[in-house]
């Protein structure tokens, strides 16, 4: 029968995984919480970083944890009974779900081809940044793109190569934005961006800076131009809209674009 120590000893290092899985409940709650009810105020990259750090900040309180109960592992002092405790399946159970999660939050949000925003983290994070603009009065510019003939570059030279074309694309428009900027592939052959509209970045300075970051982007594929049509609306904070207002006039902009030049960036 264990003594009364070693029944205190466990007793207490079983509080302390205790303590450990429920910081990490309280941390999920929290979570879910604030992108419910995140703060206009904060950051845009604070807001749609939250759910990472977040993890980070779980992982590392349990990475600690694990760190302690190494040196508790090494230390001259050691009983079966703290052996079996310091060892507990609960402690790796809690760094695989703190990793998984991680990497689940941030697929949630993602385009798997191009690594931009998917449509779910587009319209989280432009609607945030929505909110910021009609409050601190910043205009916004909206670019609607569509890839130009990307079902006869899958037809011609297969699917593959209309993935490359599509990641030559993203690759172009993150050159041609800010990292301010909010950057998405909706789906298909369809990007959007939302961008602040300064003195310095205009609607015509970001087309042109578009148009040469795809030349050079596709320069060693010569099979095919790679080239985008792109409709853009403007958001004046003194008149503002929604969100999917400012897409539909994007996107009328962009197919009236398609229809009188195909090819014009």
């Amino acid at each position: 029968m264990p003594t009364p120590e070693l029944q205190a000893e466990k007793s207490s290092q079983g509080a302390r995984l205790t303590t450990l899985l429920s910081k990490q409940m309280s941390t999920r709650k929290i979570l879910t919480m604030g992108r419910k009810n995140g703060s206009p105020a904060r950051g845009l990259a604070e807001n749609l970083s939250a759910a990472l750090r977040a993890a980070d900040s779980e992982f590392g309180q349990i990475l600690q944890e694990v760190d302690e109960i190494s040196k508790l592992l090494k230390s001259d002092h050691l009983d079966s009974q703290t052996m079996s405790v310091a060892t507990h399946p609960a402690v790796w159970v809690a760094v695989k779900e703190a990793l998984l999660d991680r990497e689940l939050r941030y697929l949630a949000l993602t385009d798997d081809l191009t690594c931009l925003f998917n449509r779910r983290g587009f319209f989280a994070a432009a609607t945030q940044q929505l909110k910021m603009a009609h409050r601190n009065g910043q205009s916004l510019l909206l670019f609607f793109c569509d890839v130009n003939n990307l079902k006869k570059i899958n037809d011609s030279y297969g699917h593959h190569e209309g993935d490359l074309a599509l990641i030559r694309t993203a690759d172009a428009l993150e050159e041609s934005f800010r990292d301010s900027d909010i950057l998405s592939r909706l789906g298909g052959d369809e990007f959007v961006a939302l961008a602040s509209e300064t003195s310095t970045q205009t609607r015509e300075v970001i087309l042109r800076r578009l148009e040469k970051n795809l030349k050079k982007s596709s320069a060693a594929e010569p099979r095919y131009p790679l080239s985008v049509c792109v409709g853009v609306a403007r958001f004046d904070p003194k008149h503002s809209i929604t969100l999917g207002e400012l897409m539909v006039q994007a996107d009328k902009a962009m197919y009236d674009k398609k229809r009188s030049s195909p090819k014009v960036v």
